[in-house]
């Protein structure tokens, strides 16, 4: 997939397909469990109505708010460790740009939205490791 110099390359271009979401109500049990079944690093937490906000639960989130703490992943619900509202990437945006916002956000990871609607995700290791951007 190699480009040339002239070509802009968007967020919708290297992000992947696969989003893999949780309702916040999940333990964090269940949710590192569908992690785990997954294989993902982190899990989109779903809306609670059409004008809610996405949020998002990462590794981070787990170490910092269960593991430390020394709290039960059975008695710790997903909306309570999450970020939300979770910081999306149109996915015509310029790849340059993505990589700039997800750096100095001071994220690994976003969900690339397009009409409202979640997409993909696009992930600073991805952009390395998955594609050949350079």
């Amino acid at each position: 997939m190699g480009h040339d110099t002239t070509s802009i390359i968007r967020a919708r271009d290297v992000m992947s397909r696969r989003v893999v979401d949780i309702d916040g109500m999940a333990t964090a049990k269940e949710a590192a469990a569908k992690m785990r079944a997954e294989k993902v690093s982190s899990l989109l937490v779903s809306k609670r109505h059409p004008d809610d906000a996405w949020g998002i639960v990462v590794v981070q989130d787990f170490v910092r708010e269960v593991i430390i703490p020394g709290r039960s992943p059975a008695e710790v619900n997903v909306y309570e460790i999450m970020t939300k509202p979770v910081i999306t990437v149109p996915a015509d945006m310029d790849i340059r740009y993505v990589a700039r916002l997800i750096f100095r956000a001071g994220i690994r990871r976003a969900p690339v939205e397009h009409g409202g609607e979640l997409i993909g995700m696009i992930s600073l290791t991805s952009l390395i490791l998955d594609n050949e951007l350079f």
